[in-house]
């Protein structure tokens, strides 16, 4: 049986203060690089997350004939041709949501096989809605599982240029056909199949870094877009910090009651998890009722604190989260009882967290079960802030978009105990 890497976190025992930049936005990194990757010409990504999933990207891109170097930690200069070449072998992405449903769609306007795929975490994540999709374009696409790995036949382009997509278990889907759009050779339109979205805000995050790659879309109503065949050009282009990441250090300074120093304003954050910022100041008393659809990954974080919360909190909107890295709310749920028995529960998709200011100095001996999710271990890391005895399971995982988070944490006076497999 394999052994695990732990680590458990040690209360402080005062306020936490300082300043800690988050690394840059996971969303906003993947999107540039894509479409840096599909523009002719030389473009700089400034403010960019080198983590695992972007690594997947930038890897990808590589495969594909793409130039891509890495000057500093934090830029990307990526150089295009236009096309994406088929790859000598399948393209493995590890368990990188955004890599893998942007590149589906992106390689079906190449000419040649290329092979999707990624870890057995990304085998289980559906992508039946986006296969579906491409199909009615008249791309030559399988996907025998429902989930990766995907084989795409690209034959240049689309026989179509209209799409229905069913967005309802994720909104990357619609990004994915956003973002290859431009590249159709003749004007398309992408429309939702009903109004049901995963994470609107993250199409807003889409739609702008297309306009800033020279992309030219109108959104025709709520559920219609229209693109057209402008292609990409390249461009030098600023990622801002991650908003997700942000919320761990929103969150350690709620609970600890300190100040830190993020860089940058909530107010100035566009990605849609800034949002929890305004959830998240009204600690210890948040909403009874918190609405997750459009901040999904900020829940992992918000339900932590809310075990400390004087008051219950039910997350809705949050059936998604079962279809993430892991399933969320159950990891959630899990970990919370890990905790303290009756901490938490599942009633269909939403989750109960029952709020116990009480648990603050006591000492609970709780292993929690990450299921190689980073957001579950970072979240789950601020209750060891209050609560002696919290120990995070594989706590590496964080390398998937924060690699740096137990540094950061280090940084601000939190310390840690390791056992680390021998």
């Amino acid at each position: 049986m394999m052994k695990t890497e732990k680590l458990t976190i040690v209360p402080p025992g005062h306020a936490l203060s300082g300043a800690v930049t988050p690394p840059g936005s996971k969303s906003i990194t993947n999107r540039a690089l894509l479409l840096a990757g599909l523009a002719n010409g030389t473009s700089q990504l400034t403010g960019a997350l080198k983590s695992d999933d972007t690594s997947y990207m930038a890897d990808a891109l590589r495969a594909m004939g793409v130039r891509v170097d890495e000057p500093d930690g934090t830029t990307f200069v990526v150089a295009g041709t236009g096309v994406l070449q088929p790859p000598a072998s399948p393209l493995f992405l590890g368990n990188a949501g955004t890599a893998t449903r942007f590149l589906t769609a992106a390689v079906a306007l190449g000419n040649g096989r290329f092979v999707v795929d990624g870890d057995e975490h990304m085998r289980k994540r559906p992508i039946t809605p986006l296969v579906d999709a491409l199909k009615s374009l008249g791309v030559d696409i399988e996907a025998a599982s429902g989930c990766p790995p995907v084989t795409i036949h690209g034959s240049g382009g689309f026989t179509s240029h209209h799409v229905v997509i069913d967005a309802g278990l994720s909104s990357q889907y619609v990004s994915a056909l956003l973002m290859a759009a431009p590249c159709a050779g003749k004007p398309f339109t992408v429309e939702l199949a009903g109004d049901d979205i995963g994470a609107r805000g993250y199409i807003d995050l889409t739609l702008a870094a297309m306009r800033a790659f020279g992309a030219t879309v109108e959104q025709v109503t709520p559920s219609i877009w229209r693109i057209e065949p402008t292609g990409y050009r390249a461009v030098d282009f600023h990622i801002e910090p991650d908003a997700s990441a942000a919320t761990y250090l929103w969150g350690a300074e709620a609970l600890s009651s300190g100040q830190i120093d993020i860089g940058t304003p909530a107010s100035e954050f566009t990605q849609p998890d800034a949002r929890a910022f305004e959830v998240i100041s009204a600690f210890p008393n948040m909403p009874a009722v918190i609405d997750g659809s459009q901040m999904q990954d900020a829940i992992p974080t918000i339900a932590v604190l809310a075990a400390y919360n004087n008051t219950p909190v039910r997350f809705t909107g949050i059936a998604n989260l079962r279809v993430k890295e892991c399933d969320r709310v159950r990891a959630l749920s899990l970990g919370l009882n890990a905790i303290r028995d009756g901490l938490a529960r599942e009633e269909g998709d939403d989750l109960i967290v029952n709020g116990d200011p009480a648990l603050a100095g006591q000492t609970r001996s709780a292993e929690i079960d990450t299921f190689a999710d980073h957001r579950i271990a970072m979240s789950f890391a601020l209750a060891g802030l209050k609560t002696s005895g919290i120990t995070i399971l594989d706590p590496k995982c964080v390398g998937k978009t924060y690699p740096g988070y137990w540094d950061a944490l280090a940084s601000l006076g939190v310390t840690y105990t390791q056992e680390i497999p021998r």
